[in-house]
């Protein structure tokens, strides 16, 4: 049975930006008041009345010109749990895929009248130019190697339902730096919300600008998981290499792997996190993965779909009111 509309005044306030393309620029009461929300969509979401009527009337359009079950899956469920009607866009059977330029798919979209846009694009940037030429707000669900805020957010609120708090933690994030949007979002947002950042991996996957973004670099594990309470592992992007980045996957898993022989130079109580899909073998050990004493992994599956019903929200929000004006 559906629940209803959330009421003016118990309704969240406005959220002070129109499109969510990045963790960059956010500010702390930003990310708390969309980790806040985020939290009571994760305890209603478990609970019996799972489906709401909060975004009853509004359209949310998933487009994603690359491949991604796990994030695609979690925003339509997010959009379904809220009362939105869903509309997934399969660009590989769509005009886009038979020469549409990016400004006719805005074009198109405008036509459509829908109220979020969460799109994935294999280009950095290409989100950001969507965002201008549409009507709705745009929630960027990863573009090239730029940033996935979303995957941001659910990481932070995996983290600080398990920690209560995500100030003065030392977090390591360990692997395919260079490529890794994921990193690049959850680096942004760690240091602004007071964590300690440290990034752990072999030089030819560190990208050139890391330095200016504060983080300590290793290229050891074992030092760099030293004292650290969040280990984070990335996958190898091998799709997105042009050249050869590591000797083999097996020097690279004896290396840069995770597992319980590195791990112990972490905390004792260190937990584990790994934003999937995961590489078995190559970036992380069965054993640890499925420890259920210290994996995060499967709670992070869980935490991307109420992250996403908190972004839909705010952001639906922001655009019906922007149209009452």
């Amino acid at each position: 049975m559906a629940i209803s509309p959330i009421s003016p005044e118990s309704a969240p306030p406005p959220y002070p930006h129109r499109h969510l393309l990045g963790i960059e620029g956010l500010s702390p009461d930003d990310i708390s008041q969309l980790l806040d929300l985020s939290e009571e969509y994760a305890e209603q979401s478990r609970g019996r009345g799972r489906k709401l009527s909060t975004l009853s009337g509004c359209t949310c359009i998933n487009l994603f010109f690359e491949n991604s079950t796990r994030t695609r899956t979690s925003f339509e469920l997010a959009g379904k749990r809220l009362g939105a009607d869903v509309i997934n866009i399969s660009v590989g059977s769509s005009s886009i895929k038979k020469g549409e330029t990016l400004i006719d798919t805005a074009m198109t979209l405008n036509a459509m009248h829908a109220d979020v846009l969460a799109v994935r694009h294999p280009d950095a940037g290409a989100v950001k130019l969507l965002s201008e030429k549409v009507n709705c707000a745009v929630i960027n669900a990863g573009d090239g190697s730029h940033e996935h805020p979303t995957q941001a957010l659910l990481d932070a609120l995996t983290i600080r339902r398990r920690r209560g708090h995500l100030r003065d933690l030392q977090v390591a994030l360990c692997g395919d730096i260079a490529h890794s949007r994921v990193a690049r979002s959850n680096i942004y947002l760690l240091q602004t919300m007071g964590a300690r950042v440290r990034v752990v991996a072999p030089p030819t996957l560190l990208p050139p600008e890391l330095e200016r973004l504060g983080v300590e670099v290793f290229h050891d594990m074992r030092r760099g998981l030293a004292d650290c309470d969040i280990v984070m592992m990335l996958r190898l992007q091998r799709e997105r290499m042009q050249g050869t980045f590591v000797p083999s996957i097996r020097e690279y898993f004896r290396f840069f792997g995770l597992d319980y022989e590195k791990l112990q130079f972490a905390k004792p109580d260190a937990l584990i996190m790994h934003p999937g899909p995961m590489n078995r073998g190559v970036e992380i050990d069965s054993q640890v993965a499925d420890d259920i004493d210290r994996s995060l992994i499967h709670e992070q599956v869980e935490m991307g779909v109420a992250v996403r019903m908190a972004c839909l929200d705010l952001l639906a929000h922001g655009v019906r009111e922007a149209g009452a004006l």
